[in-house]
């Protein structure tokens, strides 16, 4: 089977005709056998075209273009010429070759309504103002050239009197983009204006040197994105810009000029505070030395600002002093905390058997306590949110004990409460001792536990009277 058109390509156009072979509504019929190159296929009823596929998605913003009837602008004769008729004439635009009549309807329609399809975007793009008007003016024109030796079915007439339009109104747009350019120079040039106007302001005025200078290079930063002007013009506004920042820059310097008294004072107080933290780096008295570098640091930055090369140099030296204390302070409190948790661990389990106790045998029951309870005072602190949960338990076991069945009294749980006040002054003890070196924190822990204990030989003492 083949296809020809005047002037055109016969494969590629055999390679359409299958890709824009139409669909039916009927179910499919065989595919006839290919006519030999001296048979024709015999007529038969022509099928009309199907749908059209769907547009792809990427061609979404594609103006939706109604197909035209390729009937009333053309004919396709028994041997398979195809006609077009325009205004001026038929004239043939090929020789169909791959099927029906219909099937060339189709196919030169469809070719059509491409060629109409990009008319419309021209139009469209013209009217939205989103294109170039020049380059719009000149497809239109070259797409008008191209009409009398196209390949379609279609009012071919119909296109080349709207391309014909387009060119018209494509020169009255070009103006229009004009004058939208012109109006777009005089406001950029009116920014531009304003800020040169400002910056000269600044230089002339300000007193706030970080903040006008943080500003006078803000509009340095917001003139490079004004583009557009007049080259003579933006020539002319940007020396005086330059100027105003040459004038605030002599302005900033003599102020500065007059703190250099000033920088040195701020140096020799900041080189005295290194000195002492420097002294202080290696102590592993915690908490007040903690305290004092709290003290430097606020004082330096009292101090003032030395030259910055300076200050940065005298900061690192302060900061390493300060970064060695605080390394090691942290690193003998996660060794601290580590010991904690170890400890913790240890009393947990020594909890476990501790409430596993039996209370049927008081004797060995007490002892299996006071074995725990030497092993628990010997394991050390726990962590502090953890403690009062972890005596809480143990009293909840020696009171399980205490409270037991028995007969006269008990020697031992005598001898415990003895115990148990001989531990609470031990712990008072303690507590006179941390409070005299100063440990404010131990102290109060030492005579929390002491005042535990004191109430567990009190209860046991109260448990022994009511016995007897």
């Amino acid at each position: 089977m083949t296809i020809t058109e005047s002037g055109g390509s016969q494969e590629a156009d055999q390679q359409n005709a299958a890709q824009d072979a139409p669909d039916t509504a009927a179910p499919e019929a065989p595919t006839p056998p290919k006519p030999s190159a001296t048979a024709r296929p015999k007529p038969g009823p022509a099928p009309r075209p199907g749908p059209r596929p769907a547009a792809p998605a990427a061609a979404a913003a594609v103006p939706v273009v109604p197909s035209s009837d390729p009937h009333r602008f053309g004919r396709v004769d028994p041997d398979g010429t195809v006609w077009l008729i325009t205004a001026s004439g038929e004239r043939t635009i090929g020789s169909w070759q791959a099927g029906d009549a219909e099937a060339a309807y189709a196919h030169f329609g469809r070719r059509f309504d491409d060629l109409q399809t990009e008319v419309v975007l021209l139009e469209t793009r013209l009217a939205s103002g989103v294109g170039d008007a020049r380059k719009i003016r000149s497809a239109a024109k070259t797409l008008a050239e191209t009409l009398p030796e196209a390949h379609v079915l279609g009012d071919v007439d119909s296109l080349a009197a709207r391309l014909a339009a387009i060119v018209e109104h494509a020169d009255s747009a070009t103006q229009e983009e004009k004058a939208k350019r012109e109006e777009l120079r005089a406001a950029q040039t009116a920014r531009k204006e304003a800020l040169a106007a400002e910056a000269e302001d600044l230089a002339a005025n300000a007193t706030q040197w970080k903040a006008a200078g943080d500003r006078m290079r803000a509009i340095l930063d917001e003139w490079k994105t004004i583009t557009g002007l007049d080259r003579k013009v933006d020539d002319a506004l940007w020396k005086r810009y330059s100027a105003a920042r040459e004038t605030f820059n002599r302005r900033r310097g003599s102020h500065f000029a007059e703190l250099d008294r000033e920088r040195a004072g701020a140096k020799q107080a900041k080189e005295a505070l290194c000195e002492r933290a420097e002294q202080l780096c290696d102590s592993t008295d915690w908490g007040p030395t903690s305290g004092t570098f709290r003290d430097l640091l606020t004082e330096w930055k009292a101090a003032g600002r030395a030259s910055k090369d300076v200050d940065d140099a005298l900061w690192q030296r302060f900061k390493a002093a300060q970064d060695k204390f605080f390394s090691a302070r942290n690193a003998a409190t996660a060794e601290r905390d580590a010991e904690f948790r170890t400890n913790l661990q240890a009393k947990e389990a020594l909890l476990a058997e501790a409430e596993r106790i039996d209370t049927s045998d008081l004797d060995a029951a007490r002892a299996a306590l006071r074995a725990l309870g030497d092993k628990w005072d010997a394991i050390g602190k726990v962590p502090r949110e953890r403690a009062a949960d972890l005596e809480r338990r143990l009293r909840a076991v020696e009171k399980k004990i205490r409270d037991a069945p028995t007969g006269g009294v008990d020697p031992e749980a005598k001898a415990r409460a003895d115990q148990f006040r001989a531990r609470a002054e031990q712990f008072e003890r303690q507590a006179e001792k941390a409070a005299a070196a100063g440990r404010t924190k131990d102290a109060e822990q030492a005579r929390a536990s002491a005042e535990q204990w004191r109430q567990w030989a009190d209860a046991a003492a109260d448990s022994l009277s009511k016995k007897r």
